[in-house]
Formats: structure tokens, sequence, C-alpha cells
């Protein structure tokens, strides 16, 4: 009874405050969360985060959010974490993520990372379900997987380099006129909005790599919950945050 009294409390105050168009997630801390409830496998921790996206996804739009980009994996979680918990992870994105996708219409699917670095069936399971949402009226998902900030920009220069040399242009021109702009829109999901709002959970005090060209200039809300335990009120009470900053900023 209270959470809801609390909840109702603090969607009345966010309607007299600005709203972020793009929150960012950084959902850390599933084998953690999964250790202290008493789970000897972690990879449970995982089932409960990738199911916990979405009704985090239903929280978002609750709240008038309509773009969305999830960090579920990174290169480095790919290429360091123990096989069978990769595996796991694969395919949870393959059962839980993408099927919700195609279930959801309230979304419209992108991927961000490095897809030859999913097996085949879960790099095929994404683009499916890009492509069958991707005429929808619909608010923007961005799954961030095998994902890493700084390969983004470097495959993003290079994009830009490979399309210079296939039209004939030579260095020098490409250096005269490379600007932030043409960079962007060679990033891995060009045409979105920046993120207004980044969300990391866990306690960790830090970027590790996530989103570093398109946050330069987004407010970040830590949050010391593990992500299985990251509830509505939170969510809520970092979008309050968020508006205060923004009235504060332009007052």
């Amino acid at each position: 009874m209270l959470y809801s009294l609390y909840t109702r409390r603090l969607r009345r105050l966010l309607a007299g405050l600005p709203k972020p168009e793009h929150v960012a997630i950084v959902m850390d801390g599933n084998r953690r969360w999964a250790r202290g409830a008493g789970y000897d496998d972690v990879r449970i921790g995982h089932r409960f985060g990738a199911k916990h996206l979405e009704q985090f996804l239903q929280w978002s739009s609750d709240a008038g959010v309509t773009c969305v980009t999830a960090w579920v994996a990174s290169a480095d979680n790919l290429r360091k974490r123990d096989s069978a918990e990769v595996d796991y992870l694969m395919e949870l994105t393959e059962s839980v993520l993408a099927d919700h996708v195609r279930r959801d219409h309230r979304w419209r699917l992108h991927v961000a990372g490095q897809l030859d670095l999913l097996p085949d069936s879960t790099a095929r399971a994404l683009k499916e379900a890009v492509e069958l949402s991707r005429d929808r009226d619909a608010g923007d998902l961005t799954l961030a997987i095998g994902y890493s900030g700084r390969l983004e920009v470097v495959d993003a220069v290079r994009s830009v380099l490979d399309d210079a040399a296939a039209e004939g242009t030579s260095l020098e021109e490409v250096a005269d006129r490379l600007t932030e702009e043409e960079i962007g829109r060679h990033l891995y999901v060009p045409g979105l909005p920046d993120p207004d709002l980044v969300i990391r959970t866990s306690g960790e005090l830090r970027m590790s790599d996530f989103l570093l060209w398109q946050a330069t200039r987004s407010d970040i809300e830590f949050c010391d919950l593990y992500w299985p335990a990251f509830r509505e009120v939170d969510l809520l009470r970092a979008l309050r945050t968020y508006g205060r900053r923004r009235l504060e900023r332009s007052s």
C-alpha cells in the first residue's frame, strides 16, 4: 500500500518537470544479485535480469520515455566470460529479449554492437526482430550487445574512410570535411537522439565503455541496487532528479 502511494506521488511530481526523451540503462549486478539471493548458479541472475527489462520498458513507456538503450553485454563480456554463461545469455537474448520485441508493438528494435561476436542463431533472431518491428509507429529500443563504445567510434571512422575510398575521395578531402555529424551518421544506430539520462545499477561509479560518443552531455544517475532489484520507484526517482537538474540549469 505504501509503495503504491509513493509511486503515485512520484508520478504526480513528474508532471511539471522536464522529461528525458531517451534513457539508457546499464543493467549491472545480475550475478551479484543471484549470489546474494542464495543461488549457486549465477546464470539465474541473468534470467531475472532479462525478464526485468520487460518491466523496465513498461515503466519507461508509462513515464513517457520514447527511446531506451539497454546494455545487454559488452564485447569484453562475450570474449572473457565463461562460455557456458555466455551461451546462456545468448539463449536469453533469443528467447526473452527478441521475443519480447516481437510481442510488444510499442517498441521498434535496433541493435548496437559487433554481431559477428554472437552465435549465428542469436544474430539471426535479433535481425529478424529488427526487420519485424521496422515499420512500427513506436518507441525506439536499442539493445547494445557485443558492444564497446571505443570500438563503435573506431568502426564509425573506418566506415567514413570506406565510403570515401569507394567514392575516390582523397584522405586530404576526408580530413577537411570530417565533422561530428559525419561520424555520427556512421555510428551503429544513426538517427536516434543522444541519451538524455544514463542510469547504471549495482553501485558501480563508472561508464565502462558505454555510449562514449553519445553520452558526453547526458545526465548520469548511479543506483546502488543490483539490476534485478531495480524498481519502478527507482526509475521515477531518477526521472525526478533529472527533471530538477534541468530546471536548475535553465533558470
